[in-house]
Parts: C-alpha cells; sequence; structure tokens
C-alpha cells in the first residue's frame, strides 16, 4: 500500500464524538457547501419575501365554529354580505343634510366607487331611522361584503383613497366597521413595528459590539437573523398560500429572530473563543462548542417551539397564524445557527477575534464578576432566595385583579378614518350604533324575535326583519345596544339576547365576534398554560434526567410570568405611567395578551433556564459537586444570560415607543418579563435554589435514568 505526497503532508484529522460534536466538525468541514446550501435555501424562500405584508392576512380575529361567526356566514349567503365584514362609510357634514345637493352628490359617489369593486356584493343606500342620524347629517352607506373576511380588510384599505376622493366642499367621507378598523389597525401596527425595529438596530448593535467584545463576532448574529427573518417571510407567503396566515405573524418574527438569533450566537461565539483561548483547532473548537453549548441551543429552541405549539390548539386562525410565524421564525433561526453558523465559525478561526475592543481581549469565559456572585449565593442562599421571592411575588399581586377585553377603538390613531368615522356615528345616532348586534332567524320567529330583542334590557333599538335575498327561510335584524361596543355591559346583553331568543335565532355582528373570542381566549388560557408547563418540564427532565431540577426550572418560570402581568396591570389598565408612555388606557389588557404573551414569555424564561442549568450540569457532570457547580455554572454562564438579556430588554422595550397600544403592551410585557426573570430568578432565585437543595437536585430514580435517553453537556 502506498501514500501520495498529498497524504504524507495532511495531518491526520483529530476524532470527535458525539452526535452534536460530529455535526459541528462536519459543518466546519464543508464550508462551501454549507454557505451555498443556505444561499440557495434564502433565495429561493427570499423571492416570496418582499410581498409579505402585503400578501398575509388582515382579518382572522375570530372563534372559529362561534355563534357570531355563523351569523357572518349566514349573512354572506343569504343576505347580501350586509355581516359583520360589510364595508360601512359614513358620509356627514356640519353644514349640508341628505336632501341638500353636495351631501346626495356624495352618496352618489360613494355608491359608484363601491359598485365598481367586484369585492362589494351590493350597495345599500342610506335608511332612514337606520342608517340616516336623526338631523340629516350624517349617513351610512353599506357596500355588502361579496368576498371573505381577509378580502375584505383588503377591500377596505384599497378604497380608503378612491372613496376620500369623493369628499366635496363640507363634506367629510370616512371608511368605518370592522373590516376598516382592522385595515387601520393592521397599518398603524406594521407602521409602528417597522418604526420600532429600525429604533433597536442601532441600541442592539450598541449591545453587541459590548457583549460580543468585537466587530466580527458581533456580526454573526446579524447573519443568522437575516437568513432566519428572510426565510421565514418566503415561507410565510408559500404557507398563505393554503392557509391565510395573518400579517401579525411576520411582526413577531421579526422581533423574535433577532432576539433568539442573538441570544443563540453570543452563547456558541463565548463557547468557541473560549475553546480557541485553551489552545483548540478551529475544527475541534466548533465540535467542542456544539457539544456543549450546541446542545443547549438545540434544547432552548426545542423549548420555545413546544412553548408556542401550545398556542395552536386556540380556535382563533390570527392567534394561531401569529404562532406559527414565530415559530418559523425560531425554526429558521435555529437551523441557521447549528449548521451555518459553526461552518462560519470554523472558517474564521482566530479571525472571529478581528476587531476586538481592548477589554475583550483580556475576557475569558469564566467570569471573575459572577464567580464571585455565584460564591455569594453559594454562601447566602436562604436571604437571596427569599428577597427574589418577595419582590416577585409582591409584584405578581395586581395579576388578581386584571381585567382583559378584545381591543377599543382607542388602539388605533385619533387621525385614523375609522376612528373618525365611529366617533362621528356615535355623536349623531347613538352610542351602540357602531356595534350594532345582528340576528338570523327563521322567518316563521320574525316577529317574536322582534318582540323579545326589543324588550331586552341593554338594547335601544331593532330594526325591521330583512327577509333573505335568495328566498331561504331566514331573516336578518339589527338590534342596537345601548352602550359603547367596548363598554362592558355589552356582554350581559349578548348573553340575554342568546338566551331569551326563540331556538331558531342566532346572534353575531362585530361586537359578538370579540365577545365570542374573548371567551374562547378565557376558556383555552388554563389548557395552554398547562400544555405548556407539561411539555417544559418532560423536556427539561429528558434533557437533564433530575427530576427536581426540571421541577424547579419549569416553576420559577411562571413567577416572571406573573410579575410581568402584575407590572402589565398596573401599567395598561390603571394608567400608572401612561403619560409617560403616551397612550390612553382602555381598562383592561387587549384579551389575546394573556394567552400568546404567557407562552412567548415561559418560552424566553426557559431560554435562560437551559442556559445556566446545562452550564451547572456540565459542571457537576465533571466534579460531581453540586455546590461547586452551581458557582462554575453561574461563572461560565452569568456573562451570557446577563447580556443577552440586555439585547433583549433592548430590543423589547424600543417598542414602548410605538404609537399604537398593541406593540406598546408586546414591548413593555416581554421587557419587564425578560429583565425580571434574568435578574432575579436565573441569577439569583434559581442558583439559591440549586445551592439550598444541593445533590439531591441532581439525584434521578434508577428506573427513570434506564428510560430517559444518555444526554450529557460535557465535552471530552
Amino acid at each position: 500500500m502506498t501514500t501520495t505526497d498529498t497524504d504524507k503532508h495532511t495531518p491526520p484529522r483529530e476524532q470527535v464524538h458525539g452526535l452534536m460534536a460530529r455535526l459541528g466538525a462536519t459543518m466546519a468541514d464543508r464550508f462551501k457547501l454549507v454557505v451555498i446550501a443556505w444561499i440557495a435555501v434564502v433565495v429561493a424562500l427570499g423571492a416570496a419575501a418582499p410581498s409579505v405584508f402585503s400578501s398575509l392576512a388582515g382579518a382572522g380575529w375570530q372563534a372559529d365554529g362561534s355563534e357570531s361567526v355563523q351569523v357572518r356566514e349566514l349573512a354572506q349567503e343569504h343576505f347580501g354580505g350586509t355581516g359583520s365584514d360589510a364595508l360601512q362609510v359614513v358620509v356627514h357634514s356640519e353644514t349640508h343634510t341628505v336632501d341638500d345637493p353636495e351631501m346626495a352628490a356624495a352618496i352618489a359617489g360613494v355608491t359608484g366607487v363601491l359598485d365598481a369593486d367586484s369585492r362589494i356584493s351590493q350597495v345599500v343606500p342610506p335608511q332612514p331611522g337606520m342608517t340616516i342620524s336623526p338631523d340629516g347629517h350624517t349617513a351610512i352607506v353599506l357596500g355588502g361584503a361579496g368576498a371573505d373576511a381577509n378580502t375584505m380588510v383588503t377591500a377596505a384599505g384599497d378604497l380608503a383613497d378612491p372613496l376620500a376622493a369623493v369628499a366635496g366642499e363640507g363634506v367629510e367621507i370616512h371608511p368605518t366597521g370592522a373590516s376598516a378598523l382592522w385595515s387601520d389597525f393592521n397599518a398603524a401596527n406594521h407602521d409602528a413595528m417597522i418604526k420600532a425595529e429600525l429604533f433597536s438596530w442601532p441600541v442592539t448593535l450598541a449591545i453587541m459590539v459590548l457583549a460580543f467584545g468585537s466587530l466580527v463576532a458581533a456580526g454573526l448574529p446579524l447573519l443568522l437573523t437575516m437568513a432566519g427573518l428572510v426565510a421565514s417571510a418566503g415561507a410565510l407567503v408559500l404557507l398563505n398560500e393554503l392557509t391565510p396566515i395573518s400579517v401579525w405573524a411576520m411582526n413577531f418574527a421579526m422581533m423574535f429572530a433577532l432576539a433568539l438569533g442573538i441570544d443563540y450566537a453570543l452563547f456558541l461565539v463565548v463557547r468557541f473563543r473560549d475553546a480557541l483561548r485553551n489552545g483548540a483547532s478551529s475544527r475541534m473548537a466548533v465540535a467542542e462548542t456544539m457539544a456543549t453549548a450546541g446542545k443547549a441551543v438545540l434544547l432552548s429552541g426545542l423549548t420555545v417551539l413546544v412553548s408556542l405549539s401550545a398556542v395552536l390548539l386556540v380556535p382563533a386562525p390570527a392567534v394561531r397564524t401569529m404562532a406559527v410565524g414565530i415559530m418559523l421564525a425560531v425554526l429558521f433561526v435555529l437551523a441557521a445557527t447549528l449548521t451555518l453558523l459553526p461552518a462560519v465559525l470554523g472558517k474564521l478561526g482566530g479571525k472571529v477575534n478581528k476587531g476586538a475592543l481592548p477589554y475583550a481581549k483580556r475576557q475569558e469565559h469564566r467570569s471573575p464578576v459572577f464567580f464571585r456572585w455565584g460564591a455569594l449565593v453559594n454562601r447566602r442562599p436562604w436571604p437571596l432566595a427569599i428577597g427574589a421571592l418577595i419582590v416577585l411575588v409582591l409584584l405578581s399581586i395586581p395579576v388578581f385583579g386584571l381585567k382583559v377585553a378584545m381591543p377599543s377603538i382607542q388602539v388605533v390613531p385619533e387621525d385614523a378614518a375609522v376612528r373618525q368615522g365611529y366617533e362621528i356615528v356615535q355623536e349623531q345616532m347613538g352610542a351602540g350604533v357602531p356595534g350594532t348586534l345582528q340576528i338570523v332567524a327563521a322567518a316563521e320567529d320574525a316577529d317574536e324575535v322582534a318582540r323579545v330583542a326589543a324588550a331586552t334590557e341593554g338594547v335601544a333599538m331593532v330594526s325591521p326583519p330583512m327577509s333573505s335575498l335568495d328566498g331561504s327561510d331566514h331573516v336578518l335584524l339589527q338590534a342596537v345596544p345601548d352602550v359603547d361596543p367596548s363598554d362592558p355591559a355589552l356582554a350581559g346583553t349578548l348573553d340575554r339576547l342568546r338566551a331569551d331568543l326563540p331556538e331558531s335565532a342566532i346572534v353575531g355582528g362585530a361586537p359578538a365576534e370579540n365577545l365570542d373570542l374573548q371567551q374562547a381566549l378565557n376558556d383555552y388560557l388554563p389548557i395552554v398554560m398547562a400544555v405548556i408547563l407539561v411539555l417544559g418540564f418532560l423536556l427539561l427532565l429528558i434533557a437533564l434526567r433530575a427530576p427536581l431540577v426540571a421541577l424547579m426550572g419549569t416553576v420559577v418560570s411562571l413567577l416572571s410570568t406573573g410579575a410581568a402581568f402584575g407590572v402589565a396591570k398596573l401599567i395598561f389598565q390603571d394608567g400608572h405611567g401612561a403619560g409617560l408612555l403616551g397612550f390612553e388606557p382602555q381598562g383592561f389588557l387587549d384579551g389575546w395578551g394573556p394567552v400568546f404573551f404567557f407562552a412567548m414569555i415561559f418560552a424566553i424564561a426557559m431560554d435562560y433556564t437551559v442556559f445556566l442549568l446545562s452550564t451547572v450540569k456540565e459542571h457537576y457532570e465533571r466534579t460531581g459537586d453540586a455546590a461547586a457547580a452551581q458557582v462554575e455554572g453561574m461563572a461560565h454562564s452569568g456573562r451570557v444570560i446577563f447580556a443577552a438579556a440586555a439585547v433583549m430588554v433592548g430590543v423589547f422595550f424600543s417598542f414602548a415607543l410605538a404609537e399604537p397600544l398593541p406593540p406598546k403592551e408586546m414591548g413593555i410585557i416581554l421587557g419587564v418579563a425578560v429583565l425580571l426573570d434574568a435578574v432575579l430568578i436565573r441569577l439569583v432565585l434559581l442558583p439559591a435554589l440549586l445551592r439550598i437543595a444541593g445533590r439531591a437536585a441532581w439525584w434521578s430514580p434508577a428506573w427513570l435514568r434506564r428510560l430517559l435517553p444518555e444526554i450529557s453537556f460535557s465535552h471530552g
């Protein structure tokens, strides 16, 4: 057997052991192939990405299968689309009435614009006593929905300018109704999210340079984030061809991709530099990084995906697809972290420290500051644990007074056309007119339905029954409440109608859809929470093979969630700090917040839990000393957790500057949760509990060890 000259000069390839280590080494060995594959993925999916915000669905805020959705579908089928998604156009003048030529011309112009659009099934002119104000200065032209709810939201946006152009001297025109509301609402939130992202980038970059210590290393998270964002945006557009995906999905995906991309890159890059500093080759440094930090990142990503998957149980398309958007972004960022990042690190080697700041050249993976902090926790676990618990419990107490409801008209800017039309209608026709309830019943029960509805407490007026357009055995009545659509009393009115009306009658309308969705969110909240907690515990149990540690890691994550919602109650419901933050309190938290934010907060909290506990377990596996493992775990992960939390807080708090309320709620609640979780739980409470539990924290019965897979976080 002979060897070639090339063989003589090629050093033997170092052996790596373990699945994750081999994955890292393989990615490092195949840099060009990995980069080409990712370029192909990004280009293929990126071709669809530019249309993501214009392609995705604008509606979906409904409880599938609910009575109110049935009413909308029946109105679409039998009554020319005059259901909750119909387009309502308010024509108003301070100086003219509907009998004047100026108003008549404006109404005719609106009718012409609506008639010319194929998405409008029919145009219903203003009706005296129902859609014309008593003084004649305000009229509503109704454009029946000739398409699904998502298409009607798009139609409302498309027709806004043509309708505004019809307005004449002294005449105002404002599209309103549910479709116009969601159109303006989505547009305002999209603009706010983009502005917040642009504002957060300089802050994020500054924190990244400080955290990574070099310009080259700080650029790596951008690589992951951009690849993940472009791929997930394209995937959402393609998925939207199969089923409507809410435009909100991309908004949340942008935020999570940035936050988690930085988190994951920071954890791997810090570990990679430490391996290089200890004399490993670039390839072996990548292998060691993936065998330790890579496993933690994989577990963290799975935990995030599992937490968000529980939201898919809620029968609300918008809520489900928001979760899908984040899950896709996390999936792509996770894939890039475990394939593209190891390939780039293997190629860079020591060049990862190019452009290093002076302090970073002296910085080691093992932080002396966090070592001293870990030692302090080791000496004083009880006072620190009790102190952290007191703060978290006090902040959580307001949760018991938390109220939730679907967003009111206040969530759109004051100058939005839909809000102006809404306020004009209330002023001219009554507080409850924008929230008119719709009743569909059998024709034979029409008189009884009208009588019962008119006698129901909370109903100001009932329209005469409207026969179906297709000759079916249905009638449609409009019941106008005597309160604003966001008034809690409306729920009682809806309940009374549903309880007292004949059996053939079902009640819907835009406010009923909101109330039905809120009820579904309330009903599913405990189920979602239970699923998240159980699955989170099982993941930690499988990874750490220690029931007590898995239980502690899961339970303490509830504390940051409770405290964050307690702060949210004080700010958004009670209005503390509203002037400083620039918003008008609604008196409640937006209804989708508890379900969705719980999943997001728990996912982030478990992210830090995994980083800390996997590092502690790594040292426990090496030494068998629980106390020393807790101190060394803090020394090796504390700075990473602190830096990652600083980036996330910076990203989330930037959304507090948004004008619309939902992004503001999201930014503050998530920012507070991360801040409390990183500072009080991961750096104080959980390490103190580990110290108190000692070796018992890592105990596992023999039968359980036989059932669980063998997963080690140490290397070599």
